[in-house]
């Protein structure tokens, strides 16, 4: 966490928490959710505008964490801003070598694979679980055929209580 962050935390310890405003799509892009668009629907269906700018990107990034209760957040300052996740608060990019890295540019090391019932995986690391890119489904492809991991089969919706993580802290916060 940023040491400005940090700073802004204790002197404004009470500003209160922020739903629905920050989306994080299946590809790892950051989305800002307005009144309209939260109005509209939930995420992923009313996606909101993607994030561009590549110092808030870098700010989101640093920036990023969870709850005790699995909720995933970007602490803006004082506040902190929970994450409508489209599917695993991680999205792994993986190159032809094996290395992992995360949407935020974090490297992981894999414990293992996961193949769920309409073919996505999903690595299970040392920073949690994440869905692998689109994009690099060749590259695991590459790394079961030479017996680096062997896909374990998943059923999707179960994979948020397996892994301790909630998909929409909005939702989780209307409920009575």
């Amino acid at each position: 966490m940023d040491e400005i962050v940090k700073q802004a935390l204790a002197k404004w310890p009470n500003v209160p928490d922020c739903y629905g405003w920050l989306g994080l799509d299946a590809r790892g892009r950051w989305y800002i959710r307005d009144g309209a668009t939260q109005f509209a629907g939930d995420f992923p269906s009313h996606k909101g505008t993607e994030l561009h700018h590549e110092k808030l990107l870098e700010f989101i990034a640093r920036n990023y964490d969870h709850d005790a209760r699995g909720q995933w957040f970007f602490q803006n300052g004082p506040q902190r801003v929970y994450v409508e996740l489209e599917c695993t608060p991680w999205v792994w990019r993986v190159d032809p070598g094996g290395t992992i890295r995360s949407h935020t540019g974090q490297h992981a090391s894999a414990a293992r694979c996961l193949l769920d019932e309409t073919g996505k995986v999903y690595l299970v690391t040392d920073l949690g679980v994440g869905l692998v890119h689109t994009q690099d489904v060749g590259c695991i492809a590459e790394q079961i055929e030479i017996g680096r991991w062997t896909p374990e089969s998943v059923i999707e919706s179960r994979l948020e209580d397996a892994y301790g993580y909630v998909r929409s802290p909005s939702r989780r916060q209307q409920m009575p």
